[in-house]
C-alpha cells in the first residue's frame, strides 16, 4: 500500500475516534468550565481569538492548552485544544522521543557516529544567530547526541532530517499511536518535497494540536514518556532551549521553562513545562500568526496564565 494512501486512511479514521478518544486522553485530569472560560478570555484579551488567513492553507485558529500542576489532580483546559495546526519545529520533540526510546532499547548509543548526507543538510543559516556551532554539511561525522542537542536547543533542520532517518517515521508514529496521539504523525522532513523519500513526497504536512503537545510535556514531567530515562534526557534538552523570545518572555525570570518552540511563515508556536517556587504548569500554544506579530501576544498570554494559576483553581 502506498504511504500516501496509508496516511489518508489513518487521518480519515481520526474523526471516527470521536469523543471516546478525547475522553480517554483526558482520564485522570480535572476539568472546570470556569477554568476554560478564563483561558478563553486570555486568548480574547491577547487578540488571538480570531480566524487568521494563512495563505494557501485558508483560515486557521489558535490551538491552546494549559495543565495546572499545582493540584493533587491536575486541571486541564484550553481553547480549540484539539484543533490540528502546523507545528513547525515543535514536532522535533516527537522525533527526539523516538531516538531516545531506541537508545534506551539498546539499538545504538547516544555517542554512535553518524555521517551527514545531502539532501539532509538544508540549513543555510543558524536558527540562533549567536550559536557558535557550525552548520552541518555533507560528509560531516557527528554523534547522535550532538544531533539531538542541535535539533532541540537550536532547532536545527539539518539535524532533524538526519534524526528522522535514524528513527524512521513509521517507528515515530507507532510510538505516537501508543500514546493515543492520532493525527500528530510525523509525515515530513524539513526539506523540499522533491527531495523526500518515495511516498512521503505526496503526503500532507505534519500537524499536531495543543492537547497532544501538552500531554507530551505532561508525560515528561511525570517521568512517563516511554520511561524515566527517556523523560529525563528529553527534559534536560528542553531546558537548554536557546530560543527564549516567545512564551518565555512573559514568565518570571526565576522560572525554569522546559520547552520547544517553532516558527515558519504564518505560524509561531511554543510548548513547555513551567516550574518555579510559586507555580507549576504546562502551557501549549500554537498560533497562525507570523513571529514578528506573535511575540508580544505570546508574552502576554504567558504572563496572564501564570497570574491566573496563582489563584489555585
Amino acid at each position: 500500500m502506498k504511504l500516501s494512501i496509508l496516511f489518508a486512511i489513518i487521518f480519515a479514521g481520526i474523526s471516527s475516534l470521536g469523543f471516546s478518544q478525547q475522553e480517554n486522553l483526558l482520564k485522570g485530569f480535572a476539568q472546570k468550565k470556569s477554568f476554560n472560560d478564563s483561558l478563553k478570555q486570555i486568548i480574547k484579551d491577547c487578540k488571538l481569538d480570531s480566524s487568521f488567513n494563512v495563505g494557501e492553507d485558508g483560515m486557521e485558529q489558535v490551538s491552546f492548552a494549559v495543565i495546572d500542576l499545582n493540584r493533587k489532580k491536575p486541571l486541564i483546559g484550553g481553547v480549540n485544544m484539539e484543533n490540528f495546526i502546523y507545528p513547525a519545529s515543535v514536532y522535533k520533540m516527537y522525533v527526539a522521543m523516538e531516538i531516545l526510546k531506541q537508545v534506551s532499547e539498546g539499538k545504538y548509543s547516544l555517542y554512535a557516529p553518524y555521517i551527514v548526507h545531502s539532501p539532509n543538510d538544508v540549513d543555510k543559516s543558524s536558527e540562533i544567530a549567536w550559536d557558535p556551532r557550525p552548520l552541518l554539511r555533507d560528509g560531516d561525522t557527528v554523534t547522535i547526541d550532538y544531533l539531538l542537542d542541535l535539533m532541540i536547543t537550536r532547532s536545527d533542520n539539518s539535524a532533524a532530517n538526519c534524526l528522522i532517518d535514524v528513527a524512521g517515521r513509521k517507528n515515530i508514529n507507532r510510538t505516537m499511536h501508543e500514546n493515543g496521539w492520532y493525527g500528530s504523525e510525523v509525515t515530513r522532513k524539513f526539506l523540499s518535497r522533491k527531495f523526500e523519500d518515495p511516498g512521503y513526497d505526496t503526503v500532507r504536512g505534519t500537524q499536531t494540536n495543543a492537547l497532544h503537545a501538552a500531554l507530551f510535556m505532561y508525560k515528561i514531567q511525570k517521568d512517563d514518556l516511554v520511561n524515566e530515562w527517556v523523560s529525563r534526557q528529553l527534559k534536560v534538552l528542553l531546558g537548554r532551549q536557546l530560543d527564549t523570545t516567545k512564551l518565555a518572555t512573559g514568565l518570571p525570570r526565576n522560572a525554569m521553562f522546559y520547552h520547544k518552540t517553532g516558527w515558519w511563515n504564518y505560524y509561531t508556536n511554543d510548548v513547555g513545562i513551567v516550574i518555579d517556587p510559586k507555580n507549576k504548569f504546562i502551557i501549549s500554544l500554537f498560533t497562525p500568526v507570523p513571529e514578528e506579530r506573535a511575540r508580544a501576544r505570546m508574552k502576554e498570554v504567558a504572563g496572564k496564565v501564570y497570574s491566573l494559576l496563582l489563584k489555585r483553581y
